[in-house]
């Protein structure tokens, strides 16, 4: 098998404005997670072209996450090389699980609105709801083989994030 195979050129990376539609999409996905009483993670997953959605997720339970499943769903549908060309955006930073399913599923690219610290603070350490690691993603794939395109925190949008996902997480902040 050849390098190019799996690898192929990625195209340009998404624009701020193409940026700011994905992360609204995932915001409402997020809200649709809060109101059918899950945990306020959302991704999806976004063509070559930087705008077409192909796949969105949420998160199902705790082993479940959305990026996770996503990138499970992704790998079943489409080819490794395909994906490669694709970006996977999601409301908050992808934890280690879920950067290394990515990683496996051969999305090429993760654009992330707010970090693992931002969602720290935000639950509280000690959150039985959610035991964040203090493990970003670009840790998670030192040393890897493949060069994974990754996106964030986006300033702007951090807050927002935040601000979104408060409405699930002051009910269990310790």
């Amino acid at each position: 098998m050849e390098k190019d195979d799996i690898f192929p050129a990625r195209p340009v990376q998404p624009s701020p404005e193409q940026i700011q539609k994905a992360i609204s999409t995932s915001l409402s996905i997020q809200q649709r997670a809060i109101e059918n009483g899950k945990q306020p993670f959302a991704a999806l997953l976004v063509g070559p072209d930087n705008d077409e959605v192909l796949l969105s997720h949420s998160n199902i339970d705790h082993v479940n996450h959305a990026e996770s499943s996503l990138a499970r769903l992704a790998a079943a549908h489409y080819t490794q090389r395909f994906l490669w060309q694709c970006t996977l955006f999601t409301s908050w930073e992808p934890c280690a699980m879920c950067t290394a399913t990515c990683y496996w599923a051969n999305i090429g690219r993760i654009v992330y609105a707010a970090s693992e610290e931002r969602l720290a603070q935000l639950t509280g350490m000690g959150n039985e709801k959610n035991m964040t690691m203090t493990m970003p993603c670009r840790k998670v794939l030192e040393g890897s083989q493949k060069d994974l395109d990754i996106i964030g925190p986006i300033a702007g949008l951090e807050d927002q994030v935040v601000e979104a996902s408060d409405v699930y997480w002051k009910a269990f902040r310790k």
